[in-house]
């Protein structure tokens, strides 16, 4: 585990697996969750690619930093990739780390090989500040063990990661709740997203809310090449929800070695 500064002073942990000389893949995890959402597929994955799984700031092992914005977030990840000697990188993102999967791509798209974004929002919403308010009201929350488990449902956590996902919410701050949900609420796509190169994939669960659907098309249509793919059966988890059919897509979607 390393971990990493930024031009901005942002330190993340940076867990590495895997053969050092294998193609990197990096793993971003969302809102509320930390690097531990990734184990099944990092497992799959770290037999023949380099999988690189970031706790973002104030999240996880790096709880201590604050989350500030997607933006200084981005600029981290540039030089989690560049110090590391890991680029092109695969990289693939959930929810909050599949907006940042988007910006990574169109600031610094001689670092991304290719882009896997699942369930990102891409519409801002409106009311933001009105929401953040009653957020931050009941942040507290957070430190209950039941209202955590009740979180964890919604996200299709399972049993075997609940407790990392208790401690996880526990130790988030109101300042990184409201900075990273301010930014996911307030999220509208890059410009330079159109002009991504590299392959990428759109992901969205067919049961998830209308907004998360839309946002999907949003991002597919913006970027023509791309594919886009709505999976049956699945809510806003994915990853968690069906992880041995997500291993297996991206074990298809990532180039052989």
């Amino acid at each position: 585990m390393t971990a990493w500064p930024s031009e901005s002073i942002i330190i993340m942990h940076v867990s590495s697996f895997g053969p050092q000389d294998g193609s990197p893949v990096l793993l971003l995890h969302g809102g509320g969750v930390a690097g531990w959402m990734w184990k099944s597929l990092r497992g799959s994955l770290e037999s023949e690619y380099k999988v690189l799984v970031p706790d973002l700031p104030g999240h996880g092992q790096s709880a201590d930093e604050p989350y500030r914005s997607h933006t200084e977030t981005v600029d981290a990840l540039r030089q989690v990739l560049s110090c590391g000697g890991s680029t092109p990188a695969a990289v693939i993102g959930f929810s909050l780390g599949a907006q940042l999967t988007i910006e990574l791509a169109s600031k610094y798209p001689e670092l991304v090989d290719r882009a896997m974004v699942v369930s990102a929002q891409a519409k801002a919403m409106p009311f933001t500040g009105l929401i953040l308010r009653a957020l931050g009201a009941a942040a507290p929350l957070a430190r209950n063990r039941r209202f955590a488990r009740v979180q964890a449902r919604e996200l299709f956590v399972p049993p075997e990661l609940m407790e990392d996902y208790i401690h996880t919410s526990a130790h988030i701050s109101k300042a990184t709740l409201l900075a990273a949900v301010g930014d996911n609420m307030r999220f509208e796509l890059p410009a330079a997203w159109s002009e991504f190169r590299g392959p990428a994939l759109v992901m969205v669960g067919r049961r998830e809310r209308a907004l998360m659907r839309d946002s999907a098309a949003v991002i597919h249509t913006a970027l023509p090449a791309s594919e886009i793919e709505i999976v049956n059966g699945c809510g806003h988890g994915i990853p968690l929800e069906r992880p041995d059919w997500f291993n297996g897509r991206v074990a298809g979607w990532l180039p052989r070695q």
